[in-house]
């Protein structure tokens, strides 16, 4: 691939390099020799890419740049920005699987040959594809000279990874680096909507993000798989860069619509690249102007925009499709659930996340009220917070089904509550010695809020099973606080609140009586080892401490460079078919909690092995923890930084003993506007014999049990509190 004029910034630099920004930031300072910023600003410089290069390679800190790397280096460095690239690169990627011969007798010419002649190769591909009125703009043969190196690179990177695979490396990559950019759906509640929709995947299929601004999740997004769906039609009106038509699998015809112009060319390529189902993507405002009038799909998947005024309210006023009534103009999701029904044949359902103020809010209480008397709604479910963003507040899937002609109203809805049923208990006390770093079926607490936290196989088993009984029925087993079929009269009164929580019967507190005594009993259990395990606190002689102080120290870099330990850094790789080692199971001391299978395409996953020290690399924290056997295996998440010590060299508890302690964390801390980072190779430790150290590990490993004790008693605390608390209330408890 030709050399070009591409910028890296320091980010990517690190990338390249395989180390983090803090190890550039250091080379910039301590080598005279370090090129100079061509570009960018002062606090985000950016470099000449070939310059880099060859800088790397006299250091020895880079045989080749990866071929991944370089494409993904020209792509940031396009002129008309990362999204129009991706443009051009798809399509490119088409003519290459669909017309290989006509590719290679293109690329066989001149650059100024190739930019010529690709407009004219490319417009029958994509037309074959996407048919007519596609959204893709072909480039101008004028200005795609700047280009061709990148579409050379990227046809190459097909040639090794094939050209689905090539163009969603390159999307995922684009899609995590410009995260304020776009409003995903995570991978968890797109496969969880296509489900309810009838839409089920087949092996390997993508389970991909999906929303209305962009799809993606925490990494990079699969792509669209044939072979995998069951329905004949799916639409979604609100596509992103089509995610949610991703997780729903292939189907005979897919329909998209997005009126972000460069977000439905990404559409429009994605699907050409990912299914053979015949798929037409258009541009637009759905609501405003619907690309498919009059077309009718077996399925709708929809991840609406929220809380818009300017929908189109005024002048939409007499649209046919309002059969449930006109929204009011702070009602926009009742508008997009009432074109999904627009659009749904006579039996088809349509998924839709929305807000929780839709279930409840006054203006929109007639649409409630009809579509419950006319059948069209038949489940609102309640998600836990952090499904999806907005992280912080739980959202609902609506699911709907047009009624047909003649055919009887429903007489139930389905209501289900996913928060309550994955909210975990208390387990056991911690046995003695379990290790720093354990499972979290070690005393972990319930699952925190935000992306990644949440046990979707839960969620997902919850609410399908709910669902299928339902459909299949008309009826489901009742779950006190998570589960229920309700008449569809009970729910309309005045205020027609469709809010799940609020119909569902409480739950027995704290699971009865008996589970509250048994809770006590293990709190007590707990303190009483928690009280054996609380260490002495001996005060050394002045003398030893003077003789401690002159101790020979050493860093984990100069430990590194010696081979006496192997230092990681944890990536956004897809984890594959293992879990990921969050930072945030890092400070909780649980056990891997990401989802399998998120993070770039194509980047090989840095993974646990026992013994192995994790320390989180941003907020300043003194934490550093032991991998047991139990979180083996798992693949180390972003901001953690991995410490493999040999074990003929280095004891793995009082190594991450010292790396503990809080003035060694202050020292090797560089201070950012917004948060603190640490720096791990500056991190200290005195040079002691291996039996020392083992007799220093050993007392670090107790207090590591001594700390987990203490964790696990304010958890069981705090749940026997509010299991009282909740008894008196509802009057299960006696005050006496």
């Amino acid at each position: 691939m030709p050399d070009n004029a591409a910028e890296v910034t320091a980010a990517g630099i690190a990338r390249l390099a395989g180390v983090g920004r803090a190890a550039v930031s250091n080379w910039r300072r301590r080598h005279a020799d370090f090129p100079k910023p061509v570009g960018g600003t002062e606090t985000s410089p950016t470099f000449a890419l070939g310059d880099i290069e060859r800088w790397l390679r006299a250091q020895g800190k880079l045989a080749e740049v990866p071929l991944r790397e370089r494409v993904w280096q020209l792509l940031t460095g396009h002129p008309a920005g990362g999204a129009a690239a991706l443009c051009q690169v798809g399509a490119v990627l088409l003519l290459v699987r669909d017309r290989p011969a006509v590719w290679q007798r293109l690329s066989e010419g001149a650059d100024e040959q190739l930019a010529e002649m690709l407009p004219v190769a490319l417009a029958p591909a994509l037309t074959a594809r996407l048919g007519e009125t596609h959204p893709v703009c072909l480039p101008d043969p004028a200005g795609l000279g700047p280009t061709v190196p990148l579409l050379r690179g990227a046809a190459e990177l097909a040639a090794e990874l094939g050209p689905r695979e090539a163009y969603e490396f390159l999307l995922g990559r684009h899609l995590d680096a410009n995260p304020r950019q776009y409003t995903l759906t995570p991978p968890g509640p797109a496969a969880l909507m296509a489900a309810l929709a009838g839409l089920t995947p087949g092996q390997g299929a993508a389970v991909a993000p999906g929303g209305k601004g962009a799809s993606g999740g925490r990494g990079a997004p699969d792509a669209p798989a044939a072979g995998a769906g069951t329905a004949g039609s799916v639409l979604d009106p609100a596509s992103g860069t089509g995610g949610l038509l991703g997780a729903a699998g292939a189907a005979a015809s897919v329909y998209a619509q997005e009126r972000d112009p460069d977000l439905a060319a990404l559409t429009a390529l994605r699907l050409a690249l990912g299914t053979d189902a015949r798929a037409r993507v258009a541009g637009g405002d759905s609501l405003r102007a619907d690309a498919f009038p009059g077309t009718a799909v077996d399925a709708v998947v929809c991840h609406p925009p929220f809380n818009e005024r300017n929908w189109g309210h005024d002048e939409l006023a007499y649209d046919p499709r309002w059969e449930y009534g006109f929204p009011a103009r702070t009602e926009s999701e009742l508008a997009w659930v009432q074109h999904a029904l627009a659009h749904l044949r006579d039996g088809g359902t349509a998924v839709l996340l929305m807000p929780p103020a839709a279930a409840s809010r006054r203006s929109g209480r007639r649409i409630r009220a009809d579509l419950l008397r006319r059948g069209a709604l038949r489940a609102v479910v309640a998600l836990p917070a952090g499904a999806a963003p907005p992280y912080g507040i739980p959202l609902h899937l609506w699911v709907l089904r047009r009624p047909g002609a003649g055919q009887p109203p429903a007489p139930h809805v389905l209501l289900v509550d996913a928060a309550a049923a994955v909210a975990a208990p208390a387990e056991g006390p911690t046995a003695p010695g379990a290790a720093t770093l354990g499972p979290a079926a070690q005393g972990a607490a319930a699952p925190s809020s935000g992306r990644g936290k949440l046990p979707w196989q839960t969620v997902r088993t919850t609410v399908l099973d709910a669902w299928h009984a339902f459909d299949r029925e008309g009826a489901a087993p009742e779950r006190p606080g998570v589960c229920r079929v309700l008449p569809v009269i009970e729910l309309l009164d005045d205020d027609v609140d469709l809010a799940p929580a609020r119909h569902l019967p409480p739950p027995a507190t704290g699971g009865g009586i008996a589970e509250l005594a048994a809770v006590r009993d293990r709190l007590t259990a707990t303190l009483t080892r928690t009280a054996e395990l609380t260490p002495a606190a001996p005060v050394r002689p002045r003398a030893e401490q003077t003789a401690a102080d002159r101790r020979p120290m050493t860093t984990v870099g100069e430990l590194a460079r010696a081979g006496a330990l192997v230092l990681k850094s944890g990536t956004t790789a897809a984890g594959g078919s293992f879990p990921v080692l969050t930072e945030q199971d890092v400070l909780a001391a649980t056990g891997p909690s990401g989802p399998a299978g998120e993070g770039a395409e194509g980047e090989e996953p840095v993974l646990t092995e026992p013994g192995d020290v994790v320390v989180p690399l941003i907020g300043g924290g003194t934490v550093a923890r032991v991998v047991d056997e139990s979180t083996a295996g798992a693949a180390l998440g972003r901001n953690l930084s991995l410490l493999r010590p040999d074990p003929d060299a280095l004891d793995p508890w009082f190594l991450a003993g010292y790396l503990r302690g809080s003035a060694n964390q202050r020292q090797a801390s560089s201070y950012a506007s917004t948060a603190t980072r640490l720096d791990v190779r500056r991190l200290r430790l005195p040079r002691l014999p291996l039996a020392d150290q083992r007799r220093y590990g050993e007392r670090y490993r107790t207090l590591a049990s001594f700390e987990e004790s203490l964790r696990h008693a304010a958890r069981l605390g705090e749940q026997l509190v509010r299991g009282l608390y909740d008894g008196l209330a509802d009057g299960t408890v006696e005050p006496h």
